[in-house]
């Protein structure tokens, strides 16, 4: 139930976004969506 930012960043290609973090491009002419590898970067685990 969370809100998605699209923007065109070329013909038919659209960035999506949530947040500050980009997931991925759709391509609506190929009918395609290409994830971004690991978009949210690492995390680290706390000291104990």
């Amino acid at each position: 139930g969370q809100r998605l930012g699209i923007t065109e960043v070329d013909d038919a290609i659209w960035l999506v976004s949530f947040m500050h973090y980009d997931l991925g491009y759709i391509d609506l002419e190929q009918r395609t969506l290409q994830t971004i590898d690991n978009p949210f970067g690492t995390r680290l685990s706390p000291m104990s």
